[in-house]
């Protein structure tokens, strides 16, 4: 069929394929917003900058202390929530009271020091990260050659965002967090520290940004810049599959990373914007998103 259109099928299932992996970095980041969105009511516009932070602490730790790539991936995700420990405790436990616009723009102002402060210190031309050796070389599948790196992301962004839903949705731990943002004095009576629950859970949907920085640093060049070029795009994906909805970030990510190859074989110049046509459809149909409940 897609012969008669003339498209060969070796393009198509190509670009399904380079789809399903930018798909896979949508899913993890998304699902770390949606994360901290749904049981934090946080809109966290700093999420690029600490994806981008993800990235230069795996980089760093190679250049200067010489930890390669699987130690990095353990690592990085645990510095970069650390970080984001650090703010909540300091800085956004103070605004929960308050109107959800004062928690973006302090989030966004954090996005914009981190980036210029790496800016600053390591220019804007973009550093390498070799892939490791475990991990080099590729597959002939036939109509692509599919570098092994590149099957690896997807396989482990499957994991992470299988194993958070499970979490969250699965276990006792899930959900104390989730009766925790429904009623914060029950849980507490109950002997459980909300506020530390709660500085928790922001730590790690930014661990989970910065897991998608180790993933994408030997695939993307490790710049001050690779979040606030993604997170535009990664907002997008969260407001189509529901704000706060684990679910929804999940298969949204790794569904809208499917149009958007698709739309690179039928309508190239499309491809840019589908996602974002997308969202404008979804918003005027459906305004709480395709798994979002209404209010």
């Amino acid at each position: 069929m897609f012969e008669l259109l003339g498209i060969p099928p070796q393009v198509l299932l190509g670009q399904l394929l380079l789809g399903l992996i930018n798909g896979s970095f949508y899913a993890v980041l998304s699902l770390g917003l949606a994360v901290i969105f749904g049981l934090l009511n946080i809109i966290n516009f700093s999420h690029g900058a600490q994806y981008m932070m993800g990235a230069f602490v795996a980089w760093m730790l190679l250049a200067y202390l010489g930890i390669g790539y699987w130690w990095a991936l353990i690592a990085s995700p645990l510095i970069v929530g650390a970080t984001g420990l650090l703010l909540e405790r300091f800085a956004l436990s103070r605004l929960y009271k308050l109107d959800h616009l004062y928690g973006l723009l302090l989030t966004f102002g954090v996005a914009l020091i981190i980036q210029g402060l790496f800016r600053n210190y390591y220019g804007i031309s973009g550093q390498p990260y070799q892939i490791p050796d475990l991990l080099s070389g590729g597959q002939n599948l036939g109509f692509m050659y599919l570098p092994n790196y590149r099957a690896w992301v997807v396989v482990a962004s499957v994991i992470a965002c299988l194993g958070t839903w499970f979490m969250i949705e699965k276990t006792r731990l899930g959900a104390y967090l989730r009766a925790a943002t429904e009623n914060p004095v029950l849980v507490g009576a109950f002997g459980i520290n909300v506020p530390r629950m709660i500085m928790l859970t922001y730590a790690f949907g930014v661990a989970l940004a910065g897991f998608a920085g180790v993933l994408a640093a030997p695939i993307y060049s490790v710049n001050p810049n690779m979040g606030a070029d993604l997170i535009i795009v990664v907002f997008a994906v969260v407001v189509i599959g529901g704000m706060g909805s684990i679910l929804g970030a999940i298969v949204t990510g790794y569904g809208l990373g499917l149009i958007e190859g698709l739309t690179r074989v039928f309508y190239p110049e499309g491809s840019a914007v589908v996602i974002f046509v997308i969202m404008a459809i979804v918003l005027m149909i459906k305004p709480e998103g395709l798994f979002g409940r209404a209010n």
